[in-house]
């Protein structure tokens, strides 16, 4: 009984303390870099950097690449009424290798998200906007296997269509990195050659491919593309 009303009277003195109102250190923390970030979140203000001398924009280096993209278009879209970088940019040659068997379901895809909807699956230009007429796009979007015009695009005119739009084409440029849109331009130009009695791309030919990089690139014209 004596030991029961010792513990009883130790419980009472530690509850009393622990709910007191005086301030205590808190205890150690596991974790204290994730308790007691240090870094700036996201979305947090950064005005109060001004105050310190330090200029933060959240804005890439001018002239910084992405790992593992390739270097960025050369020309900036022309101004309404002008068409003189669109001509430029028949002379811009593709910087990628052509695409090999194991490259083509990924551009498919983003051929797929993209252009799919207005160009059609089969690239007849009718998607489901157009569907035929019936669709809410009055205009016809262009076929891209069968138009002449788009058929002796060199790539370097096409991947300015893309980055920047063309006609009632919105600009592609935001959301596909330069990368994934020169595999849009050669899923297409591989789409061109099939439906005009061409291979497709085999696995692990890189012969062409060899041909398509660096500066001794040739120029993309129609020649080169098929």
């Amino acid at each position: 009984m004596k030991k029961v009303s010792i513990i009883s009277v130790l419980v009472l003195v530690i509850a009393t303390v622990g709910c007191s109102d005086v301030k205590r250190h808190p205890g150690r923390t596991y974790m204290p870099d994730m308790g007691y970030s240090r870094a700036y979140e996201t979305y947090a203000s950064t005005s109060n950097l001004d105050s310190h001398g330090i200029k933060y924009t959240r804005m890439p280096v001018p002239g910084t690449i992405k790992r593992g993209d390739v270097f960025p278009f050369p020309l900036a879209k022309d101004k309404p009424g002008d068409s003189t970088n669109y001509v430029l940019a028949k002379q811009v040659a593709n910087p990628m290798p052509k695409l090999e068997a194991k490259d083509m379901p990924e551009a498919e895809r983003l051929y797929m998200v993209n252009c799919g909807i207005c160009h059609g699956t089969k690239l007849d230009g009718n998607g489901p906007l157009y569907n035929g007429g019936s669709g809410p796009f009055a205009a016809a979007p262009k076929n891209l296997v069968n138009d002449a015009v788009v058929k002796d695009m060199p790539d370097g005119q096409m991947f300015y269509s893309i980055t920047y739009g063309k006609g009632q084409m919105g600009p592609y440029g935001p959301q596909l990195s330069t990368k994934q849109r020169w595999m849009i331009v050669d899923y297409i130009n591989a789409k061109q050659s099939e439906a005009s009695g061409g291979a497709a791309p085999a696995a692990g030919d890189s012969t062409a491919a060899a041909a398509g990089t660096g500066d001794s690139a040739p120029a993309n014209d129609t020649a080169a593309k098929k």
